[in-house]
């Protein structure tokens, strides 16, 4: 890392910085669910259940946000509190707001893509979520595409996610993904997960049943050098899970009431999830709020499994074959 870099703008808290320098697993966790994504106190009791389940899972959570000007890998309790009480006037920063940010010395909560790369820049390379960003409905006339998928294309950073929004053009979103040539592998599942439900209806080629073929995927992909992240699809638990037809309904209305408010950019995403919870009863928060303690669990287990690969036996023997799709 450049130590310019590490001195100027990259923070990292003592437990974080000594479990990377002990190649112990870590997992990173973005800050935008806090700030954006959940009315408080909803909001900073879920990052303190994220973080407590991952150290159960035997990792160190790391929680990414910009505070002061600085990127903090790594947050104290005070620091959750501050994003979670700050919630619609903490900045939501993306790739190209980074170094707005760290410039003018403000707070900012990082997206996923922001996550990606602070996460990159610290080492550590499994990242949990709730949803990743896609293309946007009516995207193809827009060109509302998040920088999420350009982000998963170039850097090296494994997101565990419950699929995409489900607010997004979900088969244009996987579309965009293999063109943009993101390994997309189903965590014990064949079906791309729709956010607040299991299945959208769109197959996956890859599927794995246990964190450790994850991990090989991840390693392999690491030495021969293809660059790029993975998506780890984590289906929301049946329990959590809402019924899609009225799931369909709550987004349909929350999509209208954007389009007549004229909500555009970066505001979308938050304001839909908001009229979500409207919409659905306040059942669109507590589907939310599960996913992303499941989707921490399995990225804990994951990172613990890429912990365990000794580097010279990555790769698979001579002429073996991985199999038509499936691993694990």
């Amino acid at each position: 890392m450049n130590d310019r870099l590490r001195h100027d703008y990259l923070r990292i808290a003592p437990d974080v910085a000594e479990a990377l320098a002990a190649h112990r697993p870590v997992v990173a966790l973005e800050s935008t669910i806090i700030a954006h994504g959940m009315p408080y106190p909803q909001n900073l009791e879920t990052a303190r259940a994220a973080e407590a389940t991952v150290r159960r899972a035997g990792a160190v959570p790391a929680t990414i946000a910009i505070l002061d000007g600085r990127i903090r890998i790594g947050l104290s309790g005070d620091d959750l509190e501050r994003l979670a009480a700050g919630r619609g006037q903490i900045a939501k920063l993306s790739r190209r707001d980074l170094p707005v940010a760290l410039a003018s010395g403000t707070d900012g909560a990082t997206t996923v893509a922001a996550t990606m790369i602070c996460a990159a820049l610290a080492g550590i390379t499994v990242f949990a979520t709730g949803g990743i960003g896609g293309v946007h409905r009516g995207g193809e006339a827009s060109l509302d595409i998040s920088a999420d998928l350009d982000e998963l294309a170039r850097t090296e950073v494994a997101v565990v996610c419950s699929g995409a929004k489900a607010i997004l053009d979900l088969p244009r979103t996987l579309e965009y993904l293999e063109t943009r040539g993101v390994t997309v592998v189903g965590f014990a599942t064949d079906r791309f997960p729709a956010f607040y439900t299991a299945d959208s209806g769109l197959r996956l080629e890859t599927r794995c049943d246990s964190a450790e073929k994850v991990a090989r995927i991840i390693r392999i992909r690491q030495t021969l050098g293809i660059g790029g992240g993975v998506v780890i699809a984590n289906p929301i638990p049946a329990a959590a899970a809402l019924d899609p037809v009225a799931v369909t309904a709550a987004i349909d209305q929350a999509l209208h009431d954007a389009a007549t408010q004229g909500v555009t950019g970066k505001a979308v995403t938050p304001f839909l999830l908001s009229r979500l919870e409207h919409y659905t009863g306040g059942r669109s928060l507590e589907a939310n709020i599960a996913l992303v303690l499941d989707n921490a669990r399995v990225g804990a287990a994951i990172a613990v499994a890429l912990a365990a690969l000794a580097p010279e036996t990555t790769l698979p023997p001579r002429g073996a074959a991985l199999g038509p799709g499936r691993v694990g």
